[in-house]
């Protein structure tokens, strides 16, 4: 398979992810965020190992469950808390900041040399990011502000050690592995800071089906499919699929508005998001150099 057939796969996993607003604000009972991911990741970590029949061995015990934190409990708890701190629009665009974190921890932890192209791409995505979300009245909350750029670490953390700390077991098990541990790890935070859940109707539970086998057991099995092939920083600047994607679904869907600023801001994320993949390719740059030579 072509590196260019990993990338539009991998893109698919993010894309969805653009979806979890607006099935959580449309089909899932409001107030319940750390049970929902619990119900997000768990039966889904369980059915992927009901089907890959793999346990993580002891010695991987440790490494699954601070990844289990990092893309999952550590990721999904911040994020909540932004929303709840900050408009949407303010909390996508810190967390954008993600792509620029990957980077530098890539570099880091694996040696990967910093692009400066690729530099360039993630802080033009961020402000396609802005472009896409921000309104004249979005607000600039610290608690907010933090736990997004807390949640943009762990994400990124996350993303970096998954590449770093690669099992020999295929991309589905491993999946399997920290969907169990970031579900397991958010479950008894569910019962401490929430009360029980409403009976569910069947719109929740077509909700929940949507978020846990398409949401998570899928889209995360692509993900980390992508990220044991692709990049660290590369694969990073496909995460900005997904506010392109909500905003998408918010105007087809939901009868929102699509202003002209939103689309150029739409323009540039993708924009940047494709210079990031040239940037990151062996002789990417130089290709990306050549065209623009041509042009």
């Amino acid at each position: 398979m072509t590196r260019t057939t990993d990338i539009l796969l991998t893109a698919v996993a993010p894309a969805v992810w653009g979806s979890t607003y607006f099935v959580t604000t449309e089909f899932l009972p409001e107030g319940y965020p750390v049970t929902l991911a619990v119900l997000r990741a768990l039966p889904a970590g369980i059915l992927l190992l009901a089907i890959t029949r793999c346990l993580p061995p002891r010695a991987w015990l440790g490494r699954v469950f601070v990844l289990g934190a990092l893309n999952f409990a550590v990721f999904w708890t911040l994020l909540f808390i932004a929303a709840y701190h900050l408009p949407g629009g303010v909390a996508a665009t810190v967390t954008a900041v993600q792509a620029l974190i990957v980077i530098g921890m890539a570099r880091a932890w694996l040696g990967t040399p910093v692009r400066m192209a690729a530099v360039g791409a993630a802080i033009t995505g961020i402000i396609g990011v802005g472009l896409l979300l921000l309104g004249p009245g979005a607000a600039l909350d610290p608690v907010g502000i933090a736990a997004a750029l807390g949640a943009a670490a762990s994400m990124a953390a996350g993303t970096v050690l998954s590449r770093k700390w690669q099992p020999p077991v295929p991309a589905l098990s491993f999946t399997a592995w920290q969907l169990t541990a970031g579900g397991l790890i958010l479950l008894p935070m569910s019962f401490l800071v929430e009360p029980a859940l409403p009976p569910l109707t069947a719109a929740n539970l077509g909700g929940l089906l949507w978020l846990g086998l398409i949401g998570a057991a899928a889209t995360y099995w692509i993900w980390f499919r992508g990220v044991a092939r692709i990049e660290p920083g590369a694969v990073s600047m496909l995460g900005m699929m997904s506010p392109v994607t909500a905003v998408f679904l918010g105007w087809v869907w939901l009868g929102q508005a699509l202003t002209p600023l939103q689309a150029l801001g739409a323009t540039v994320v993708l924009g940047s998001v494709w210079v990031s993949q040239a940037a990151h390719s062996t002789g990417g740059l130089n290709k990306l150099r050549n065209r623009t030579a041509r042009a």
